[in-house]
């Protein structure tokens, strides 16, 4: 549906923050899928931890929170186009099972509402079947 080219036209992210590689499925106002790849050459793996790379649980979040803004962008009306998506909350945050080199995250994000121009969101992330990440976001636009 839009691949990395796309997203970069969403998102003011880049390398090596830029932690979505691809919208698989999106239903404007109600939910998107996203998936980022998770390679052994990720900038974090060399601290995180060193013989034992473990994805940063925030870096998780910080995907879920890209998802979301893309959905949040994609659902508003023109007059945000000039303007840049802030992440500005999160609530219930838990981390289920480690997410390793090799490992495909899809993020799946349902939007909850819009209220004052402050977006609510439900995420999960996903490797395979298996629940690793969740957590109530918070997102809104400001100008750049």
């Amino acid at each position: 549906m839009l691949d990395v080219n796309d997203i970069m036209k969403i998102l003011p992210h880049r390398y090596p923050f830029l932690l979505v590689d691809r919208i698989v499925e999106m239903e404007a106002g109600k939910r998107i899928v996203g998936v980022k790849n998770v390679t052994c050459n990720e900038p974090f793996f060399p601290g995180h931890f060193p013989g034992h790379p473990v994805m940063p649980g925030v870096l998780i979040i910080e995907a879920m929170a890209q998802v979301a803004g893309i959905l949040a962008y994609l659902s508003s009306d023109e007059s945000i186009r000039s303007k840049v998506t802030y992440f500005v909350g999160i609530d219930n945050a838990k981390f289920r099972k480690p997410v390793v080199p090799g490992d495909q995250l899809r993020l799946e994000l349902e939007a909850v509402g819009c209220k004052r121009g402050i977006w609510s969101f439900t995420g999960r992330a996903f490797v395979g079947d298996k629940l690793v990440t969740e957590s109530a976001l918070k997102a809104t636009f400001a100008d750049k």
